[in-house]
């Protein structure tokens, strides 16, 4: 099997990039080779000199929260007409491509709280990802329709926000929980006696850990098609309250945490529901949240 990953300088792609070389003849597209994703001729021939037999595409311009939404144009634009580039050279090469590729569960209604599938598109997404969310609703319908006329299949998966070792070491540029992670063990080492959590530390989220994510990634090779995407998750989640007290474990951090309630809170919840994809991927085994907690730890240790 050949596999062809778009975006595998990212996060994601690197960890998945290890898991897939040892077993696949894997190839990747992305800026520093020369291919942009945005340019259809770059994409196109990529695709066309490969010859791949899946394609996962992990190509997506996001950012924060305050990124997002000062380049809401620029962010939407992008992650549409690279996923239009995508499908159309798939449709003039060979619609037999099957297309692997993960969705933020941001781009779920903003005031959902147990996120279910069948609720995914019940309601606006939050105005704070307005541009990012849309664009992953936008890429559903595209596939959707691909789909419809000329049989392309893609496998679209709905992820919580993820952590763990290979992820940037800016604590802005990170995932969240990374980033916390990050600045508490920058506190731990100036020697703070506090630690501020932004907001009441009350808002509960799900997290997905990175091995977790490339696992799932790796397992939907066996799926035949799913343009309506399937939940990653577990219905399980923990305030940010409770994961900075774990973080504080992991480092044996001496300090106090303390909440700066000047900032706002996010929504209230954000759990993903995990019936489907239990049935779907049966007897899969995620991470303990504290171990994960305790692995990230160790990366951003090893970087000190």
């Amino acid at each position: 099997m050949k596999i062809l990953i778009l975006g595998s300088t990212g996060f994601i792609g690197k960890n998945l990039l290890q898991k897939l070389s040892s077993e696949y003849e894997v190839y990747t597209a992305e800026r520093s080779s020369g291919v942009d994703i945005r340019v259809y001729e770059q994409i196109f021939n990529k695709i066309k000199d490969v010859q791949p037999d899946v394609i996962y595409n992990l190509a997506s311009h996001g950012g924060s929260v305050h990124y997002v939404r000062n380049k809401a144009a620029e962010v939407f634009h992008d992650n549409v007409q690279m996923s239009l580039n995508l499908y159309k050279s798939i449709q003039k090469i060979n619609p037999n491509i099957k297309i692997i590729q993960p969705f933020s569960n941001c781009s779920y209604p903003g005031k959902s709280n147990l996120q279910k599938e069948e609720e995914w598109l019940n309601g606006d997404v939050h105005p704070s990802v307005f541009s990012f969310g849309n664009s992953k609703r936008s890429i559903f319908f595209l596939s959707k329709c691909f789909q419809q006329q000329y049989g392309v299949r893609s496998v679209n998966i709905l992820f919580p926000n993820t952590y763990g070792p290979g992820d940037s070491i800016d604590p802005n540029h990170t995932h969240a929980l990374n980033g916390m992670v990050i600045r508490m063990l920058d506190a731990q080492e100036r020697g703070d006696e506090e630690f501020v959590v932004w907001g009441t530390g009350s808002p509960v989220r799900e997290w997905a850990y990175i091995d977790d994510f490339v696992n799932v990634l790796v397992r939907c090779l066996n799926l035949e098609g799913s343009e309506y995407p399937i939940n990653m998750g577990q219905g399980k989640g923990y305030s940010i309250a409770q994961s900075a007290k774990l973080i504080k474990k992991a480092l044996d951090y001496k300090g106090e945490i303390v909440f700066d309630t000047k900032f706002k809170d996010g929504d209230p919840m954000k759990v993903v529901d995990g019936n489907k994809f239990s049935e779907v991927f049966q007897n899969f085994s995620f991470h303990d949240h504290f171990g994960g907690i305790l692995k990230t730890v160790e990366y951003y240790r090893s970087l000190k």
